[in-house]
């Protein structure tokens, strides 16, 4: 098996992914003066997703507070996952933990490679409801989905392979972070 056209091929369409981010510098700078001006009221940034979007979700908020200089959280514990999973339904898990953690004014990201969630649509309708002052949604596959037609501001990649997505959706929300922490030393 020959795994060069593969890679090369792998490689070619992330790079065109990572390429159309110049198509989206508007939003990501949309995005980064929201959190800098939710911030700089005391508001903090609260990040869900599923799975590699969770991990992604962990990421991100870790960097949003040490290198942005931004309060962020993700709802990734077990006992909370757990917990609230099994009192109010999979489906209400981060809907439930936003109506405890999330202030209003606060903004929300939403990470969700299919857009499809339940739990990830139900966590963006928590947020209105709380008063979130900007919804960020990060989605792949179809234009469409559920969780794209909820946020402010709506990233979208015209990808159907998971990895393509979560890598790219990882890529912007850093970019941010990097663009927050440039803005901040007045670079």
């Amino acid at each position: 098996m020959n795994i060069v056209p593969f890679l090369s091929s792998h490689i070619a369409t992330f790079a065109n992914h990572i390429g159309q981010t110049t198509a989206i510098i508007p939003e990501l700078r949309e995005i980064s003066e929201k959190i800098m001006v939710a911030s700089s009221l005391g508001k903090k940034v609260v990040l869900v997703g599923n799975g590699g979007s969770a991990a992604i979700a962990s990421h991100v908020s870790v960097d949003f507070v040490k290198v942005a200089n931004v309060r962020a959280i993700n709802f990734n514990e077990a006992d909370l996952l757990t917990c609230f999973s099994n009192d109010f339904g999979y489906e209400m898990a981060f809907a439930k933990a936003i109506q405890f953690y999330l202030d209003e004014g606060d903004v929300m990201v939403a990470v969700s490679s299919s857009g499809q969630s339940e739990n990830i649509v139900n966590a963006c309708k928590a947020a209105k409801e709380q008063g979130a002052s900007w919804i960020v949604t990060l989605t792949g596959m179809d234009r469409n989905n559920p969780v794209r037609v909820l946020g402010d501001s709506n990233l979208w990649l015209e990808e159907g392979k998971y990895n393509h997505i979560e890598n790219t959706h990882q890529f912007w929300l850093l970019t941010i972070v990097d663009l927050i922490e440039m803005q901040r030393k007045g670079s």
